[in-house]
């Protein structure tokens, strides 16, 4: 019985060996950049690019390089400001003007998440010391903080005759659900130092596949889910490294 035991753990190792190069390597740090958002409403509301901050801690760990691709679990907190901005526009693609103030009516509403992306990463090239390219995907996680509008016309005088969507119930709307979630993927290049370490410029598009409003036969809106595109700098420093002369 113990020859068998050690003859399995023994085939397990070939196996593991064949399959991947093992790695344990550890690294964590920060990041920041830009996000861009839309919620996707229907029925629709015409909209521009609500742009918003995002910033947060990361964590990475590498696990094995199979074959030729570098394979990581990173995981990331971020506090980010999401939402859309409306396009008031009239059906001759002018901007409405506000019977009040005689200005381009604007509204843009700003909410804030706590976000928890885990992303599967796959990457080809330099570990130690050089430039790698990546891809990575996986689900993500959003818990609503809190929101504030942003307009410089009150309702009860906006010019919704001049419009050329009607609706309008979302700019009163505060959000309901407060649980976000989706998928998010991604690429990237990152440039490692054997002492300074990682330095990461990355571009991600999430698409939600929950509702920030209710989507019921009762609710006004069949679908509300957020969309967002990233642009993050991050910096990871190494905790733990694979004693391996052969990583470059």
């Amino acid at each position: 019985m113990k020859l068998l035991f050690l003859f399995l753990i023994l085939c397990v190792g070939t196996a593991k060996a064949q399959v991947g190069e093992y790695r344990s390597e550890l690294a964590f740090g920060a990041g920041g950049g830009i996000v861009m958002s839309t919620v996707g409403f229907m029925p629709e509301v015409p909209q521009q690019q609500h742009k918003g901050f995002i910033g947060g801690l990361a964590v990475r760990y590498t696990s094995e390089k199979y074959f030729s691709s570098i394979c990581a679990v990173v995981a990331e907190l971020n506090y980010a400001q999401v939402g859309w901005k409306e396009e008031l526009l009239t059906p001759q693609d002018e901007p409405v003007i506000n019977t009040v103030t005689g200005l381009p009516e604007e509204y843009q509403r700003n909410i804030n998440y706590l976000q928890i992306p885990v992303f599967a990463r796959l990457g080809w090239g330099r570990e130690r010391k050089g430039l790698q390219a990546f891809v990575q995907a996986g689900p993500q996680v959003g818990i609503y903080l809190s929101e504030n509008t942003k307009s410089n016309f009150s309702f009860d005088s906006r010019n919704k005759e001049k419009r050329t969507s009607p609706v309008v119930a979302q700019d009163t709307m505060a959000v309901e659900r407060k649980f976000d979630y989706g998928i998010a993927a991604g690429l990237g290049v990152e440039y490692s130092h054997p002492r300074l370490g990682h330095l990461i410029l990355e571009g991600r598009y999430y698409y939600g596949l929950g509702d920030i409003y209710g989507n019921s036969k009762r609710d006004y809106f069949g679908r509300s889910n957020l969309g967002t595109i990233v642009l993050k700098l991050t910096y990871l420093f190494d905790i733990a490294r694979t004693n391996n002369p052969k990583i470059k």
